[in-house]
């Protein structure tokens, strides 16, 4: 992943979710109203106003619980099942 300008690197996460690997790339930055932000290689970004939960939730978006997993789970089951 390449970084903007006035992007800082603040953290790389690396792990799986829904089965394939991912990585999450955490940065700053100060000219967007909520500066902290993490992105993964899914597509899936998160910002926040402080630094407290972007590093829980980018380590907890490449190693999902149990409960997130199961989540996961009926989430695609339940998609597939209305689709039809």
């Amino acid at each position: 992943m390449k970084l903007d300008k006035n992007e800082l690197w603040a953290g790389t996460f690396h792990g799986r979710h829904d089965g394939a690997p991912a990585k999450v790339t955490a940065t700053l930055d100060d000219t967007r109203p909520e500066p902290y932000a993490w992105t993964c290689t899914c597509g899936a970004r998160r910002s926040f106003l402080t630094d407290e939960d972007v590093f829980d939730t980018a380590w907890r978006h490449t190693h999902p619980t149990r409960l997130d997993r199961l989540r996961q789970w009926a989430a695609r089951l339940f998609r597939t099942r209305t689709v039809r």
